[in-house]
């Protein structure tokens, strides 16, 4: 549904230039809602803006729903807009507009009489549960309320995309939470791809089927969530499941597990059937997209040629298995 190819954009000011990205591939499924993480400063923001070419790239092309967008003339991109809704940071609510007439602004450009637009911005409040705020104004709503009426505000034009760039950071935890489940409700129901800007693990964790990581203006590590807890090393796995760090002797495995593995009793059958001592050094576990999906990290005692038994039974399980750390261990073990 999205893709951008070698994308890059630099920004240029008083004789210099500043890259804020860096040969940017994405490619976004249809249908899925897809998290781009990274801290301040990383691109994150510069790229959903050159996904809708609120900035044009210096170069590479950006491709929604099959048309290319950077080849498009003026008429022809304000067109493709349409399909593709936007949700910012700060709401972006006029002031002196009701709630209803906020939504009813997009609608205003395309030939709707009043009473449609009033009857389509209705039913876009009722849809995003805010049907009993009609004629109320921002400053009368908090700021959850203002979220969903920028959400309402981005459906409107029936987008087939939905961008969302750091929506919920000015939200507290609860509010947060409210407005990620309307999102994949939404996404669900409408079958909306979404494709969302945030700095925050927990956001990527709870909403999104595949993730992004960006720094300095680069995608650095992306696929699936499943994927990502499958593959060795990777950066977002260990961000989304952190295990903590621990000084202990012997040889510490970290253990991913998701589907059927992740309800089996494998650590007290490990312990049962070879009689081996196994300490628990931390674990996360949470469900993601409808399964269970966790990690864990385990100190077994010994070095690693002493375990490459026990090892090896975890790994029948169906468990991706890394070697934290253990003495001696042999090149290739993890």
């Amino acid at each position: 549904m999205i893709t951008t190819t070698d994308l890059t954009k630099v920004f240029r000011a008083d004789g210099r230039e500043t890259l804020a990205l860096d040969g940017v591939d994405l490619h976004v499924r249809p249908g899925e809602v897809y998290g781009v993480v990274g801290t301040s400063g990383a691109g994150k923001s510069t790229l959903i803006r050159c996904v809708n070419l609120l900035e044009r790239p210096s170069s590479g092309s950006v491709v929604v729903d099959g048309r290319e967008l950077t080849a498009l003339a003026p008429k022809q991109l304000r067109e493709v807009r349409r399909s593709i809704g936007m949700v910012f940071q700060h709401f972006n609510l006029l002031a002196r507009r009701t709630v209803q007439q906020n939504v009813e602004l997009p609608l205003e450009l395309t030939g709707l009489t009043r009473r449609q637009r009033a009857a389509k911005a209705a039913e876009l409040l009722d849809l995003v549960g805010l049907g009993e705020k009609a004629g109320s104004y921002p400053s009368q709503l908090s700021g959850g309320q203002k979220q969903r009426v920028g959400i309402a505000r981005a459906l409107a034009g029936d987008p087939k995309v939905l961008l969302s760039d750091e929506a919920t950071s000015a939200l507290d935890p609860e509010t947060t939470r409210s407005i990620l489940e309307l999102l994949r409700r939404l996404n669900q129901e409408l079958g909306l791809t979404v494709l969302l800007i945030t700095h925050e693990m927990d956001v990527i964790k709870s909403v999104c089927d595949s993730a992004a990581l960006m720094r300095r203006g680069r995608v650095v590590e992306s696929g699936t969530l499943s994927d990502l807890l499958a593959t060795p090393g990777s950066e977002l796995a260990r961000a989304l499941f952190p295990l903590g760090e621990a000084s202990v002797e012997g040889t510490l495995v970290d253990i991913t597990f998701q589907g059927d593995s992740a309800v089996q009793p494998f650590i007290s059958q490990l312990a049962r059937t070879y009689n081996v001592d196994i300490n628990i050094i931390g674990a996360a576990v949470e469900t993601i997209g409808g399964r269970q999906v966790g990690r864990m990290r385990v100190q077994l005692p010994g070095d690693f040629e002493d375990n490459v038994v026990p090892i090896g039974f975890l790994r029948e399980q169906g468990l991706q298995v890394e070697i934290a750390s253990g003495a001696r261990v042999v090149e290739g073990a993890a």
